[in-house]
C-alpha cells in the first residue's frame, strides 16, 4: 500500500465573543517602520478605547516583533501568516496610522468572511488616511467589502457614532451625494473635441512605459491588459535596471548640462555636504542622468507616457526619481537630444510621467496631455496624495502633497521653485525634490480607478487658493516639509464626502487659464473619457 504525507490542516480558531482583532499593515522599509510606531501605538490605544466605550474588546492578531522593534505587518508572507489565526468570521479592524502597503493584508482580507473595517487617524505627519485611501481602494478593485472611518483621535462623537453603527450592522453607510453619473452631453465643441481624441485613440492606439509595476504595494494602481487595452491604451513593461544601466550611459557633460540649465532658470538648490543627510551635487546630476535615460528608453519604445516605480529597487542604487519626474511633465525642460544629436526628443512638450507607475495616473495623465494640448493650455499635470487638510478662514483647505515633485509650471516657475534632499528615512541614496508652493487658480482633478470589474473615473472642479506664509509652513512642518504642497478647496465636496468615496491616496490636477477654461476643459476630458468607454461620474458642483 502506498502512503503519501498529506498536509496537516489547520483548525479554525474560534472568535471570542464582543471581540474585534486588530492588524496594522506598515511599510517594508524598517527605518519607515521603526521611525513610525509609537503613532501607531498611541493610535491603536485610541482605536481600542472607543470600542471599549461600546463594550467591546479589541485584541491585536500580530505581537511586537522583538528583532525588528515594531508591530507592523511588514511583507504580504507575514500576513498571511498572521490572517491564519484570525476567526474567519470575527469581525476585524484593520489600524492605519502610517503609509501602508495594501497587498501586505490582502491576501488575508481576501480570504475574511467576517465585517473587516479600515481606520485612520486625522493627522498630516502621521498619513494613516494616506493609507486607508489606498487600501480602500484596493479592497475596492478586489471587491473585497469593507467599510472605512477616520478620526483624530475617536473620542468625537461622530466617529463613535459610526463605529457603534459598524459594530451593531458590520457596514458603515457613508454620504456620496456628491456623485453622479455623467449625463448626456449637450452638442458644443468642447463636447466634440474629447469625442474626437477618444475615437482617434481607440484607432491609433498609444503605449505606456512601465517601469516595473506595483509600487509600494499599490494593487489598485494596476490596471489589467483586458480592461486597458480597449480604451485604446497599451503597456511597454521596462525594466528598472535597464533605466540604470541607460543612466550609466550618460555622459558627465550631459549631466552637468542638464544641471546647469536648471541653475540658469532659477530652480535653487539646498546643497549640503553631508551625503547622508543633505542634497549634494553628485546626486543631483544622478538624477539628471536618469531625466535623460528616460527620455531616451521612451524614444526608443515611442511611449506616449512613462512611469518610474520611484521607491522600491530604486532607492538602494542611486537618488530618488523625483527631481526626473517633475522635469518630464514640464513644457520647459532642459533639451535632451536623441542618441544620434539629430533630433531634441518631446521638443516643446512634456513626456507626461506617471508617478509610482500608478497606472489610473497614466491613463489620466495621457487624457489630460491630449485635451489640454488640443486646447491650448498647458498640458503640465500630477498626481498629489490627499495627505490631510484643516479649516482655514471658514472653508476646507486640502493639502495635496506628492512625495517629491510637481512640474515647475504648477509653482509659477522654475525661480519660485526649489529642490530640498529627500527624506532620509525613505531615501538612503538621496535626491533632490522639485517643490514649491502650487500657484493660485483654477484647477481640474480627477480620478481613474477600477471598480466592479471596471474602469471608472470621478471628475470634478477645484480651486487653489494662497495662504499666508505662516499658515503654509505650519502645513509644511505638520507633513513633509521637503514636499511640494497645494492648498486646494474642492467645489461641492466636503472633506467627508472626498474621504467617503475617493478610491486612491492619489488625485490628479491639472490648471487651466481661469474658471470658464476649467469647466470647458472637464467637459473635454470627460467627454473623452466616455468615449474610451470609461465610467464618468461627476462630483460636487461641476458645469458642464
Amino acid at each position: 500500500m502506498t502512503t503519501y504525507t498529506f498536509p496537516e490542516r489547520r483548525v479554525a480558531a474560534e472568535a471570542a465573543p464582543r471581540t474585534v482583532y486588530a492588524v496594522a499593515s506598515g511599510d517594508l522599509r524598517l527605518a519607515a517602520n521603526t521611525t513610525c510606531w509609537p503613532a501607531q501605538q498611541a493610535f491603536e490605544a485610541q482605536v481600542g478605547a472607543a470600542l471599549e466605550s461600546h463594550g467591546w474588546a479589541m485584541q491585536r492578531a500580530h505581537e511586537v516583533d522583538p528583532e525588528t522593534g515594531h508591530g507592523f505587518i511588514d511583507s504580504q508572507a507575514k500576513g498571511i501568516r498572521v490572517f491564519r489565526d484570525v476567526p474567519k468570521d470575527a469581525p476585524v479592524v484593520v489600524v492605519d496610522a502610517v503609509w501602508q502597503y495594501s497587498h501586505h493584508v490582502l491576501a488575508g482580507l481576501r480570504a475574511h468572511r467576517g465585517p473587516i473595517l479600515i481606520v485612520a487617524n486625522w493627522s498630516g505627519q502621521f498619513p494613516g488616511l494616506v493609507g486607508l485611501l489606498n487600501l480602500t481602494a484596493s479592497l475596492t478593485k478586489a471587491e473585497i467589502a469593507h467599510s472605512i472611518l477616520w478620526s483624530e483621535d475617536f473620542t468625537d462623537a461622530w466617529a463613535r457614532t459610526k463605529l457603534a453603527e459598524w459594530l451593531e450592522t458590520g457596514t458603515i453607510a457613508h454620504a456620496t451625494e456628491h456623485v453622479r453619473d455623467l449625463p448626456a452631453l449637450p452638442e458644443s465643441e468642447e463636447a466634440r473635441l474629447g469625442t474626437e481624441l477618444a475615437a482617434q485613440l481607440r484607432d491609433d492606439h498609444a503605449v505606456i512605459g512601465v517601469f516595473d509595476e506595483g509600487c509600494m504595494g499599490m494593487y489598485n494602481a494596476i490596471i489589467d491588459d483586458e480592461m486597458l487595452n480597449p480604451t485604446g491604451i497599451y503597456k511597454e513593461r521596462l525594466s528598472q535596471s535597464a533605466l540604470l544601466a541607460e543612466m550609466d550611459r550618460v555622459p558627465d557633460a550631459e549631466a552637468e548640462g542638464a544641471l546647469r540649465w536648471l541653475e540658469d532658470a532659477g530652480l535653487t538648490f539646498h546643497w549640503g555636504e553631508d551625503d547622508a543627510t543633505e542634497l549634494t551635487r553628485e546626486q543631483v546630476l544622478s538624477q539628471m542622468r536618469m531625466y535623460i535615460a528616460a527620455l531616451r528608453i521612451g524614444d526608443d519604445y515611442g511611449v506616449d507616457a512613462i512611469g518610474i516605480q520611484y521607491q522600491q529597487g530604486l532607492k538602494d542604487q542611486c537618488a530618488a526619481s523625483d527631481l526626473a519626474e517633475g522635469l518630464l511633465n514640464n513644457v520647459e525642460r532642459p533639451p535632451v537630444r536623441s542618441r544620434d544629436g539629430e533630433r531634441e526628443l518631446w521638443a516643446g512638450a512634456p513626456l507626461p510621467h506617471f508617478n509610482e507607475v500608478d497606472e489610473g495616473v497614466a491613463v489620466d495623465a495621457l487624457v489630460t496631455n491630449r485635451v489640454w494640448t488640443a486646447m491650448g493650455f498647458d498640458p503640465a499635470t500630477t498626481l498629489h496624495d490627499i495627505r490631510w487638510g484643516e479649516d482655514y478662514d471658514g472653508e476646507f483647505v486640502w493639502v495635496f502633497e506628492i512625495s517629491g515633485s510637481v512640474p515647475a509650471s504648477h509653482n509659477g516657475g522654475y525661480d519660485r521653485s526649489y529642490s530640498m534632499r529627500q527624506v532620509p528615512m525613505f531615501f538612503p541614496k538621496g535626491g533632490g525634490t522639485l517643490s514649491g508652493v502650487s500657484k493660485p487658480g483654477e484647477i481640474v482633478w480627477s480620478r481613474v480607478f477600477v471598480m466592479d470589474g471596471a474602469l471608472h473615473v470621478d471628475i470634478g472642479r477645484a480651486h487653489v487658493v494662497a495662504l499666508p506664509e505662516e499658515e503654509t509652513q505650519r502645513r509644511l512642518e505638520s507633513t513633509d516639509r521637503q514636499w511640494p504642497i497645494m492648498h486646494a478647496v474642492l467645489h461641492g465636496v466636503s472633506r467627508d464626502q472626498l474621504m467617503a468615496r475617493h478610491k486612491s491616496n492619489h488625485i490628479q490636477v491639472a490648471y487651466a487659464p481661469d474658471a470658464d477654461a476649467a469647466d470647458r476643459a472637464l467637459t473635454a476630458k470627460a467627454a473623452m473619457f466616455a468615449g474610451m468607454g470609461i465610467r464618468v461620474h461627476l462630483c460636487g458642483d461641476v458645469a458642464l
